[in-house]
């Protein structure tokens, strides 16, 4: 079973793409992020004609989550428990989208695991700047959902994966240059210990270990072709999923091209 997420940065601009990457990488879950769409403005038909079951939490111009899957949804949450808001009053933005996914006849369940498979889609807040209340936000949004996991690895069967476009560079390496982000978001010690607080609570970062690459490139001043990059999109999943996921890769070729994303999938097999 072949699960990717996707930052799509636009999922009307870009669903030639996203469609072209389903049929090439025959992938069964896509979780996506920044569709930038209300839910009745998402293509849907095109997921629908190829097979897709489809998840949709949008909210117009900006932010938006979804997931596609071959496999039977069967329930879906538009957030997660106590998921703060931004904004005054503060609003809930559409950052979290869980679906449960019926797996019995792709991935069948090991004595005391789940039947099935929770996949959420995850747009972590962007920060801004170091003295913007967003970073503030941007922190606790992530101690919330880290609260909001820990309660989900009390089922040592759960089969939960925490993907998306994280916006933390957890270490060093996973930016180009260090000093180009010197007092800037995304790599500072409070951003990476949010990060660093999902693996101390039980979630592994299936990733890491299996690929290296960066998985975004700015736009900018020609990012992409002097590879000056970042690695913030990930996969956290829990003891059950992780134990059986045999791969992951970096899709970098799908930042080439016209109409690209800033972002590229990051995919992991399951078996």
């Amino acid at each position: 079973m072949r699960i990717a997420t996707w930052n799509v940065n636009s999922i009307r601009t870009r669903i030639d793409r996203v469609q072209a990457f389903l049929e090439r990488s025959h992938t069964d879950v896509l979780a996506m992020q920044e569709i930038k769409c209300r839910p009745e403005q998402f293509p849907t038909t095109p997921f629908e004609q190829a097979g897709y079951h489809v998840a949709i939490h949008g909210q117009g111009q900006w932010n938006g989550v979804a997931v596609a899957s071959r496999l039977p949804i069967t329930d879906i949450q538009d957030h997660f428990p106590t998921q703060p808001g931004f904004g005054t009053p503060p609003t809930v933005e559409a950052r979290a989208l869980g679906v449960t996914i019926d797996t019995s006849d792709a991935l069948l369940p090991k004595e005391g695991e789940a039947s099935s498979l929770t996949v959420w889609s995850l747009y972590v807040p962007n920060g801004r700047e170091l003295t913007h209340p967003h970073y503030a936000y941007k922190l606790d949004w992530l101690a919330k959902l880290a609260e909001q996991g820990r309660s989900w690895l009390s089922d040592p069967g759960a089969r939960i994966a925490l993907v998306g476009d994280w916006n933390v560079a957890p270490n060093d390496e996973d930016v180009w240059d260090m000093a180009a982000f010197e007092d800037s978001t995304h790599v500072s010690a409070p951003e990476r210990e949010a990060f660093a607080a999902f693996a101390r609570d039980g979630w592994i970062e299936v990733t890491r270990d299996r690929v290296t690459n960066y998985t975004y490139w700015d736009y900018q001043k020609l990012r992409f072709p002097r590879n000056q990059g970042m690695r913030i999109d990930f996969a956290y999943c829990s003891a059950a999923l992780a134990a059986r996921v045999t791969n992951a890769q970096i899709d970098r070729d799908e930042r080439k091209g016209k109409g690209a994303s800033d972002h590229v999938p990051v995919i992991i097999d399951v078996a």
